[in-house]
């Protein structure tokens, strides 16, 4: 049911918004407060799908009452309810982030689109809270290694900066994770996180996927087309593997970090970006840069916080949270029962090397569960996780 409060000092209009509610959708459970005072202390202590708040109110107006709200619930919509010599009062409460106003004596049509609209918003944000804690999990940090526990603790301090992080690590520890976690707890959360794997894109692409293109600046582009950074922008930009991207595509990254400006391919005209630059690399970037293949100015410009991943084999005392980890999600995956690893099964695997690190690890495992017994025994690792 969804549930509304209704705030008014006036009997007579309280009833009316209340009888028109009612009868109009039985699923909507209606609560009526007197005044400013007493509707937010029950907003307070109950959770509410929509307000509908006068304007004029002893107590506590309903300027007071919206503002006071959107510094503790600012996801409950608030409809204000305006006099006629209240509706420039009523008009700046959008301002302060009011749903709607209606008009007294409220027209039946409007109120009820009014409501309708402002709760299918409430039921948006709802679903998309629900769908981003579901992607959060895809990008959990799983471990309590000292090693671990110490990135936590540096993401959890550089998130909220505006710093650019440079993440190292060998293929398949999650330098991918340490990046959304980043985005995720950062002030930008609520805007794109763009990823680039630079390394799987044609050095001859690599500028127009960055910085887009104009119709005609070669063969293929047939018509004006956005790049990564320019969809970026108030968000942040993962390049991935920055490695394996070719020096001129190195010059114009330096230069879109200089001066927050970039170029599409083919054009005259600067864009203006406002984008967090994240990037990461298996390589070592130093001997790189002695080698000729990596801008030193470049290096120096991404690596203002450095987050070293480590391999799994440094970080072993992980592995049985990893497992457990991996089994519960391959059976929600599957649709199946969850099955338990032995303690000699988990043993052998903590002594592994594990070259390929989590993304081997979770391959293992899935390959365990399909293959082994009801529970996973050592001789089931020893027959189908040999390397």
């Amino acid at each position: 049911m969804s549930k509304i409060l209704i705030i008014e000092d006036e009997a007579a209009i309280r009833r009316v918004l209340t009888k028109i509610l009612s009868e109009e959708n039985d699923t909507y459970q209606v609560e009526e407060a007197e005044d400013g005072a007493a509707g937010f202390e029950k907003i307070k202590n109950n959770d509410y799908d929509l307000v509908l708040c006068d304007i004029k109110m002893p107590k506590m107006d309903g300027v007071e009452v919206l503002e006071a709200v959107k510094k503790i619930k600012p996801e409950i919509p608030m409809v204000m309810i305006s006099g006629h010599g209240d509706m420039e009062t009523a008009i700046n409460t959008m301002r302060l982030g009011a749903f709607d106003y209606i008009s007294k004596p409220p027209d039946l049509n409007r109120l009820l689109n009014t409501v309708r609209n402002a709760l299918d918003k409430k039921q948006l944000v709802v679903e998309n809270k629900i769908l981003k804690k579901k992607v959060s999990k895809n990008y959990e940090m799983i471990g309590e290694s000292e090693a671990i526990n110490h990135i936590k603790v540096m993401i959890d301090k550089v998130a909220q900066t505006e710093a650019r992080v440079l993440i190292t690590g060998p293929n398949g520890t999650g330098k991918e994770l340490v990046a959304h976690q980043l985005h995720e707890k950062s002030e930008r959360a609520n805007f794109p996180l763009i990823e680039v794997n630079c390394a799987a894109i044609p050095s001859e692409l690599i500028e127009s996927e960055l910085f887009g293109h104009v119709k005609g600046a070669f063969t293929s582009a047939v018509k004006d087309r956005a790049g990564k950074f320019e969809a970026a922008d108030k968000g942040t930009i993962f390049l991935d593997e920055i490695g394996d991207m070719s020096l001129s595509a190195q010059a114009k990254v330096l230069r879109a970090l200089q001066e927050s400006m970039i170029t599409r391919v083919g054009a005259d005209k600067d864009i203006k970006v406002n984008v967090r630059v994240v990037a990461a690399t298996n390589k070592d970037l130093k001997k790189e840069i002695a080698e000729g293949r990596f801008r030193e100015d470049l290096y120096h410009r991404l690596a203002v916080i450095l987050i070293k991943v480590p391999s799994l084999n440094d970080r072993r005392e992980d592995i049985p949270m990893l497992i457990s980890h991996f089994a519960d999600k391959i059976a929600s995956e599957q649709g199946n029962a969850i099955k338990k690893f032995s303690a000699a099964a988990i043993h052998l695997l903590q002594e592994y090397d594990w070259t390929g690190n989590i993304r081997e690890l979770r391959n293992v495992v899935e390959r365990l569960i399909i293959l082994g017994g009801s529970e996973i025994s050592e001789n089931d690792v020893k027959l189908f996780a040999s390397k």
